[in-house]
């Protein structure tokens, strides 16, 4: 299979996520069922980023042609893919399948449902595939290893990946740099930053930079579109929990019914709540980041404009790693 066979597989991928056919509807009902974070607005809202933004052919054929995808020897990659948001692991998998490697996959039993039903349709459309995709519990005797994780498990992953050619991504979490003078609009947007998969991306907005003296009304007023959070219960019960702590704590904090806004130094923030810090120098703000490895994204003006946080390009890569440049290089 040459590398524009692949192309015009993938293309076709994305041609079948649009498509709105029953098969792909009830795949997206049961990945529902099976994690509740996984909602159906969010599922198709992440299906069709991948489809419109991934699947192209034009935009496929563009990304491929900045590369020397050459795999005369092809090699066994191992996956571990995380299962935070709606097909959080398919762009490593892309990555693979383009560049003419196995792809063996651990998926996340959070998200399982999804990535095996394509690969099952890529195999139906081709034999071929299931030479080079597997699903695997355990990765054993793979030539190179992609794994995503927490910190923690990170750990885990560079212990029992070290002897092996290898990208392990950590933890990562994005911020906004406010100046005050942003429209309704952008407000509006910032808060699909914050909100989108319930915050629980590394492309997720968790702490935003505001000058001094701020005014907040306008921001919680903008997040009262993500109101109807409220109905959804295992988010209600992290609200819940993270504002009796404030309230036991005797914390300063604002909300809405949606969104808790802390002021807090770290980038990193609990699910139902945004922390916040005050500044007087906006490039001081960001030289700082600048030298944080833990901030994926940066949202404001001159950056990631309002409401694109959760729309990555092809060339997008997580950890700023050129996945495709790692693997042609194997």
């Amino acid at each position: 299979m040459n590398l524009q066979m692949r192309i015009e597989l993938a293309a076709r991928l994305g041609q079948y996520i649009s498509s709105g056919s029953s098969e792909w509807l009830e795949t997206k009902h049961e990945a529902s069922l099976v994690n509740p974070w996984f909602t159906p607005e969010f599922i198709d809202m992440a299906a069709g980023n991948i489809a419109k933004h991934f699947l192209d052919i034009q935009k496929l054929e563009n990304w491929t042609s900045s590369y020397r995808i050459e795999t005369t020897a092809p090699k066994k990659i191992g996956i571990v893919m995380a299962g935070n948001i709606p097909l959080v692991g398919f762009h490593d998998f892309l990555c693979v399948f383009i560049s003419g490697h196995k792809a063996i996959i651990k998926a996340s039993s959070k998200d399982e449902v999804l990535i095996k039903h394509l690969v099952q349709k890529l195999t139906e459309w081709n034999k071929e595939i299931s030479e080079l995709v597997a699903f695997q519990e355990m990765l054993k005797n793979c030539d190179a290893y992609i794994a995503t994780g927490s910190n923690n498990s990170a750990r885990y992953f560079e212990y029992y990946f070290k002897r092996y050619p290898h990208i392990i991504r950590r933890n990562r979490t994005s911020v906004a740099i406010l100046e005050g003078t942003e429209t309704t609009k952008e407000l509006e947007e910032l808060a699909d930053d914050v909100h989108l998969y319930f915050g629980m991306g590394c492309r997720n907005v968790t702490k935003i930079f505001v000058p001094k003296d701020y005014e907040f009304i306008p921001l919680l007023t903008a997040f009262k579109k993500y109101d109807h959070f409220k109905d959804h219960n295992k988010y209600k019960n992290n609200y819940d929990y993270n504002l009796a702590l404030h309230i036991l704590n005797g914390k300063f904090y604002m909300a809405n019914e949606s969104m808790i806004l802390l002021e807090n130094p770290s980038i990193f923030s609990p699910i139902s709540q945004l922390n916040y810090e005050f500044y007087t120098d906006k490039k001081t703000v960001e030289e700082s980041l600048r030298s944080i490895d833990d901030v994926q994204c940066t949202v404001g003006h001159n950056h990631i404009p309002f409401g694109q946080a959760q729309l990555p390009s092809l060339t997008d890569y997580a950890d700023g790693i050129d996945t495709i440049n790692f693997l042609t290089k194997l």
